[in-house]
């Protein structure tokens, strides 16, 4: 993932200059995903004038695809670091493989959270039981303090809230009396929202922290959010930014329908990153390095050369195995830009 690529600018409803609980409207773009049979998701994190709500630092969310027609998920081996990545499915199983030895099945309604800190390299493959693949794929950047970190890996399953005609999964953070277990290097609310209008519009309200920022997927459809005093539609794709300071959070969702919403939240990190491809780091240099070694491991073609006797080291862990038939990905060449950090 390139950060030179071009990016929808942002919509906003209210009234300028942005007030605490501003609401933007963040637009999705295609991006093809993976090596030569590439599928398609919709990324609305980084942004255009945002690049994080939180730490969340990166927002992939695809399908529902017909896997007979679209191959599903193939990611091949691929390596990261500097930072956490959260995955959720609505739909179908993933497969994942990583080099600190995690081997797990991802499915409907369980967090798969994935800590590459100092190096990991793992692998992504929709399961041949998979008709219907259907989700999203996050990341949030680990601040400066833990982001060497060992790498590591945990599942949770969140036992769901229920309301009127709604359910809540609180996956990270805490949200409506629920409180996950799972870690996090700094304050992080991850929730999959589910109304039910299918027998008439159904509504909820819910209690934010004003110290976080936070964001608003809507899977597919339109619902109008209400955030404090402000109202503001939303539509299937689209990421709403709610600024600092809001403190209540009303979805309400059409009647005929079933509306499925992602709640990500988050203290600001208040640290500048570059991004670029798989990796989260601080500067250009450290980017470079950290693709220098990556390519040094795979023995590319254009790894810088290693001393005459030096064995090339494995900074990323093994590279996981071709389980699926497909050799390690490496990274794509730097742009002729210099890459800037960005807050």
């Amino acid at each position: 993932m390139s950060t030179s690529e071009t990016r929808p600018a942002e919509r906003s409803c209210g009234t300028e200059p942005a007030p605490p609980g501003q609401v933007e409207i963040i637009e999705p773009r295609e991006v093809p995903l993976g090596g030569p049979r590439a599928m398609t998701v919709r990324r609305t994190l980084p942004a255009r004038g945002r690049t994080m709500i939180g730490a969340w630092c990166f927002l992939d969310h695809y399908g529902p695809d017909d896997v007979a027609a679209t191959g599903g998920m193939r990611v091949p081996p691929h390596p990261h670091t500097g930072l956490q990545t959260v995955s959720w499915l609505f739909t179908g199983e993933v497969e994942h493989r990583d080099s600190a030895g995690h081997h797990a099945v991802v499915r409907p309604g369980e967090l798969n959270l994935m800590t590459a800190g100092r190096g990991i390299n793992h692998s992504e493959y929709s399961t041949p039981e998979t008709t219907v693949l259907h989700g999203a794929q996050l990341w949030t950047a680990l601040p400066e303090a833990s982001r060497f970190t060992d790498p590591g890996f945990e599942s949770y399953a969140p036992a769901p809230v229920r309301g009127p005609r709604w359910e809540l999964r609180v996956f990270l953070g805490s949200l409506a009396g629920s409180t996950s277990p799972v870690r996090t290097h700094s304050p992080l609310l991850g929730a999959e929202l589910v109304l039910d209008g299918r027998d008439g519009e159904v509504t909820v309200e819910l209690d934010l922290d004003p110290g976080h920022e936070h964001g608003v997927l809507l899977d597919d459809g339109q619902v109008e959010l209400a955030v404090d005093a402000r109202r503001c539609p939303l539509a299937g794709g689209q990421l709403a930014h709610l600024a600092l300071g809001a403190r209540r959070l009303a979805v309400t969702a059409p009647a005929g329908r079933r509306s499925v919403l992602l709640l990500l939240g988050g203290e600001p990190l208040r640290e500048r990153i570059t991004m670029f491809w798989n990796f989260v780091g601080r500067s250009h240099e450290e980017i470079e390095r950290f693709r220098d070694a990556w390519q040094q491991q795979l023995g590319a073609a254009d790894a810088p050369a290693r001393p005459d006797g030096e064995h090339p080291a494995e900074p990323y862990g093994p590279v996981v195995p071709r389980t699926h038939g497909e050799a390690a990905l490496p990274a794509p060449r730097l742009p002729g830009v210099r890459l800037k950090p960005r807050a």
